[in-house]
């Protein structure tokens, strides 16, 4: 595909400048009594026989509209896309469910800060706590009562417009009788107070058991969502690769023919091992104890373009393809911060955008809440880990900072921040060859390479008796 051979040129500062590969043959083999697979497999085992490790690049296809290939394959891909499109549903309806269960816990955290407050030893903050509860047991829980509600009867009656201040003031039963209130204020406002300060310690305890059922719930449903997205990313990946190619304008491809046009790209690479060369004479003697910055790989790039008629197999549902095939081999000495800048440009490219899109379309809304899930899934070992950093440092002793314990330690949680910071995924930068490595690292890994890939080239050829090649 010459979309890879000009990434290997933008990313390769020695091929951009020297525009091409090593050197390059190119196998024809065209029958259609016989079928293609065997010379992709034939070539595959004799890549990996030669220690070449190859992986697949490139794998599209295209068929003429007209042809019974391109109606099955449609319709499997219709299977899968709403198979997929139903699992996304169930996903979305969960990933709801995970919204609301945590609005509602940050409410009932929200309301668990007061209960918290109240055992502080902090006055101001009891007080504040306090106050607040009464306004949620008036609001929530008193407001039921209707025109005997104390808000009903302080802002509403004759007679009673300091209940609402005595209510707010008093903490017991036996303050409303230190306060000059008249009797029937205070017949009123004892039971109240009796009742607010029974509904503080069940609402609590209720509210706590409801908080941790929530957080129960919550890991629940992250876990069905993480499994129905499991689920999803296999029927979506299936109907992505039957997706067919755009080749609108190829001239092999005329709508109502059985025609069916594939493309595959191999990568092959074999390490050199300098210190074993260079014992053995092919480099020299004084890179024994070379140490280099980067390895050099003699690499092999194998391009396949079938033009096929596809046939089914005996009255069965798969095809199989007779046709042309072409086997473009190039070959290229590359060393390791290319490939991994290759593999960058590959991941950006279209070849596998369909393949991010399929990750995202469940997880990319999952990742937006997923510091919120972990706080509320995590909390309990939070507290846990906080409550042993307060005794160890109530408890820690004052002669260690005098050996700079308490610097070290803080010196030491620094890397793990800035590690986590550069986490994430960073172009890479590829430094120009020293003179080493151009004058003897990347000659002999591309000598090594053009002698590689021409064995490929003559082995195939032989063994098929081919007089078409170049």
């Amino acid at each position: 595909m010459a979309e890879i051979y000009e990434l290997i040129e933008k990313v390769s500062p020695y091929y951009k400048k020297k525009a091409g590969p090593e050197s390059e043959h190119k196998l024809i083999y065209d029958s259609t009594s016989e079928t293609l697979e065997p010379v992709y497999f034939f070539i595959l085992d004799l890549m990996n026989d030669l220690g070449l490790a190859p992986e697949k690049l490139v794998d599209s296809f295209t068929s003429s509209p007209g042809s019974g290939h391109f109606a099955e394959l449609g319709q499997r891909a219709t299977i899968m896309q709403q198979q997929g499109s139903k699992i996304l549903g169930d996903v979305n309806t969960v990933l709801r469910s995970v919204l609301n269960i945590i609005y509602d816990l940050k409410d009932f955290r929200m309301r668990l800060e007061h209960y918290s407050a109240l055992k502080s030893e902090d006055k101001d903050r009891v007080e504040s706590a306090i106050l607040s509860l009464k306004q949620i047991w008036m609001d929530k829980v008193d407001t039921i009562k209707g025109n005997s509600s104390l808000k009903a009867m302080g802002l509403g009656q004759a007679g009673f417009t300091t209940l609402l201040d005595a209510f707010l003031a008093v903490k017991t039963e036996k303050d409303v009788d230190k306060i000059d209130l008249n009797d029937r204020v205070k017949r009123i406002l004892k039971p109240r107070i009796f009742e607010f300060n029974i509904w503080v310690k069940e609402s609590e305890s209720e509210l706590r058991k409801r908080y941790e059922m929530e957080k129960t719930y919550l890991r629940s449903q992250v876990n069905s969502l993480k499994l129905y997205s499991r689920w999803a990313k296999p029927y979506l990946k299936a109907a992505s690769q039957l997706e067919m190619k755009s080749q609108d304008r190829n001239a092999a491809l005329v709508k109502t023919f059985n025609t069916l046009l594939l493309e595959l790209t191999l990568l092959g690479k074999k390490k050199i091992d300098v210190k074993q060369l260079a014992i053995a004479g092919d480099l020299p003697r004084d890179f024994q104890k070379l140490k280099t910055n980067r390895d050099y790989y003699s690499c092999i790039l194998a391009q396949f373009n079938f033009r096929g008629i596809p046939q089914r197999a005996g009255g069965q549902s798969h095809y199989v393809f007779g046709g042309r095939t072409e086997v473009t081999f190039k070959a290229y000495a590359l060393n390791q911060d290319e490939l991994d800048a290759l593999n960058q440009e590959l991941e950006k490219s279209d070849v596998s955008e369909v393949l991010k899109l399929i990750e995202n379309s469940a997880g990319e809304s999952l990742e937006q809440l997923q510091e919120e899930i972990n706080f509320f899934l995590d909390e309990d070992s939070q507290e846990k880990e906080k409550a042993e950093k307060k005794k160890s440092d109530s408890g820690a002793n004052p002669f260690l900072a005098l050996i700079g314990k308490y610097n070290n330690s803080s010196e030491e949680s620094k890397p793990k921040k800035s590690e986590s910071k550069q986490s994430g995924k960073k172009d890479v930068v590829v430094i120009p060859d020293s003179w080493i490595e151009k004058e003897h690292l990347r000659k002999f890994a591309g000598q090594d390479a053009s002698t590689i890939m021409f064995g490929l080239f003559d082995v195939y050829k032989k063994a098929h008796g081919m007089a078409s090649y170049t």
